[in-house]
């Protein structure tokens, strides 16, 4: 019976040590996509990139995202991929597009369930940063975290030049969207 007894203290004693264990601070992209269109009167463009990579620090609501500009594909056609790296993005130049601020919404990340939030952040395309605020919607399941945006571009924001030949090509404010799978950091 004393042993009976020990056991189940142990036990609870395990369990509570658990349960109070503080929830993962830092989660980290196991999967994430950016897409973009551009739809102008002559051409649509589409572009997908899954190299995607980021953090999560729920403790403090922040976050970090960033993708290669080169690891774009689908386009169209292979030249005009080269144009979009050489010409509009100066991939060389500025390889990459990163966003990086905080959430504004109520997030209860030890918690299954859909939030939608707010996201304030600096987004930097093309060399140039400008301030956003960017909705998205958040969703929990076990220790997993999905974020999901679509949001709006404006080439002349980031100084993407259009030249006049290709004016009915391309649209001057581009649509994106970008879906993140996070996990625990090890």
């Amino acid at each position: 019976m004393y042993m009976m007894k020990r056991l189940l203290f142990l036990s609870v004693l395990i369990l509570t040590l658990v349960a109070a264990r503080p929830a993962a601070e830092l989660f980290k992209t196991s999967r994430g996509s950016v897409s973009f269109s551009s739809e102008a009167p002559m051409e649509i463009i589409m572009a997908k990139s899954t190299k995607l990579v980021g953090l999560i620090n729920t403790s403090k609501n922040s976050f970090a995202f960033q993708v290669a500009v080169i690891s774009f594909e689908g386009f169209n056609s292979e030249l005009q991929r080269e144009h979009f790296n050489e010409n509009y993005m100066e991939s060389t130049k500025f390889p990459k597009v990163k966003f990086v601020g905080k959430i504004d919404g109520d997030v209860d990340y030890d918690k299954n369930g859909n939030y939608p939030v707010k996201v304030q952040g600096k987004l930097n395309v093309h060399g140039i940063i400008k301030e956003r605020e960017i909705s998205a919607a958040i969703t929990i399941i076990g220790k997993m975290i999905t974020i999901k945006s679509e949001f709006e571009v404006s080439l002349e924001d980031h100084d993407i030049k259009i030249p006049t030949i290709v004016n009915q090509k391309l649209a001057k404010v581009i649509t994106c969207k970008v879906q993140a799978e996070l996990a625990p950091k090890n």
